[in-house]
Parts: structure tokens; sequence; C-alpha cells
């Protein structure tokens, strides 16, 4: 059989990094994605100690003209793993909306960008859609509010997407993570001089920050999401929906069974205060 291709975004750091190597581990050409090239040192020095080669291009999800590039020319695709993203700590009424807008360019716009862009050569090979949301696109967090709108966005667009592609051969799946160790968090970051620190809320936010502390000191490895992820990749009958660890499980359960939402809002209220 002929070596499968993957298109993989994000993979600078994080899940995206050990998801290409583990991914060229498994014999898949890599089209190793990332909006800056100039930080492909960690990847690429991952792939050389893993003793397997990548294809590393430049890919900004939310240029929809950088999109079509990327694919242009491109033979054949048998599965593309959305996985760029960016996160984002506040709340509406003390930050801005155009920080909204921004998270909802990279997490859900841009996940639609290169899905829309994909799908013809995922036909042509009945492959497969891989979507790394979160357990923040099943359960609302507090001082999360634009990255789990934009990640419930993702949830549905998948969730509807899903019976549509199969019709073609195409599966589609999200996989939801909870606390992993990687860059991500770092990224988000939050200024002390933030509103959020000093006003109405700052209490909460507080509370909030210390337990999310907490929460990440036993996370789990981006090499733990990347094995879940390969799986997918390879499946006969790929699941819609995996979450990556046993608390990850059982923090999606307490929303899906949470018919009047009671049970969410009493544990995500003890988190702020």
């Amino acid at each position: 059989m002929s070596v499968k291709t993957v298109l993989i975004t994000g993979t600078s750091s994080g899940i995206g990094l050990a998801t290409a190597v583990a991914a060229a581990r498994s014999g898949w050409h890599v089209m190793a994605t990332m909006r800056d090239t100039a930080k492909a040192g960690p990847l690429e020095t991952a792939a050389r100690e893993a003793g397997v080669s990548l294809d590393v291009r430049r890919l900004d999800v939310t240029d929809p003209a950088a999109v079509e590039a990327c694919l242009t020319g491109l033979d054949r695709l048998d599965a593309l793993v959305n996985n760029a993203g960016a996160g984002h700590v506040g709340t509406l009424e003390l930050g801005s909306v155009e920080d909204v807008r921004a998270v909802m360019e990279v997490n859900f716009f841009g996940v639609l960008h290169v899905t829309r862009a994909a799908l013809p050569l995922l036909r042509a090979s009945r492959g497969r859609v891989v979507t790394v949301t979160s357990v923040g696109g099943i359960v609302g967090q507090p001082f999360n509010e634009a990255y789990c709108a934009a990640k419930f966005a993702v949830e549905g667009f998948m969730e509807s997407l899903a019976p549509v592609a199969a019709t073609t051969g195409v599966s589609v799946s999200v996989v939801e993570p909870g606390a992993v160790a990687s860059e991500f968090v770092n990224n988000v970051g939050i200024d002390d001089r933030a509103p959020e620190t000093e006003g109405p809320y700052s209490g909460a936010l507080s509370a909030c920050l210390a337990r999310t502390r907490d929460a990440f000191a036993d996370a789990q490895t981006p090499q733990d999401v990347a094995e879940e992820l390969i799986e997918l990749l390879v499946a006969e009958r790929p699941a819609f929906r995996v979450q990556t660890s046993d608390r990850a499980r059982a923090f999606v359960a307490a929303k899906l069974k949470d018919l009047d939402g009671s049970a969410v809002q009493s544990l995500t209220g003890t988190w702020v205060s």
C-alpha cells in the first residue's frame, strides 16, 4: 500500500508536536504545519531524535488564502488533524469583544477553513477528520468564556458535519483532552494588571487560577493525547467522541447526564468560591 498522508495543524509544540512525531513513527507521511516556521526547532529536534522525517509547512489557519495555498497541488490526503488553537483567560464584561473574536478566529473559523479545503481530498481517499477540541467544548468553565464558546462551536459543527461527511465515506471525530502539560497554558497567561485581577471578580479569579494550577500539576502529557489521536487515525470504525483520560471522561459525563444544568453549575461554582 502507498504511504498515507496526514496534515496536522499547530505542530510547533504540545499535542501537535507529539502527534506529528507519533504519526511519522507509525508510517504516515506527515505534513506538520504551524503559523511561524521559525518556531519549528523543537519539532525538528523531536523528529530527529525519533529518527523520522516531517514535511514542515507554514500555515496560518485564520487565513483562507494560506490554507488554500498549503493544500494546492496535493495529490492525496488521507487524514486531517485540526489541532491549532489558542486559549484566553478573562470575562466578557471586563475584556473586549475583539479578544473574543480573535479566539473564535483561531479555534473555530480556523478549523472551518482547513476542514472545508481538505474535504474534497478526503472524500477522494475516503479519509477522516480528527479535531482536537477540549472538555471545555462540553463544559463551560469560569473565566474561559471565549475559549469554551469557540470549542462548543467546534463540537456542534463537527457533530453536525459527521453524518453528512459519512455519506461520502469520510469519518469525523472529536478528541476532548482535559488538562495537558504543554506550552498551551503558558501561552495563555494573564497580565497581573488585567482588569479581572483588581475588579469585582478578583476573588473569583484568584480562586479559579489556584484550582487550575492544581489541575495542571497532575496533567497528562502531550504524548498521552497523541496516542489517542493515532488510534483514531488507524481505527477501522473510529468513534465520534473520545476523551483522553479517566478524569476527562468523568468530567464530560457529568455534563452529558445533567439535564437541568444544576450539577455542572454546582461543580464549577466551587472553582470561583
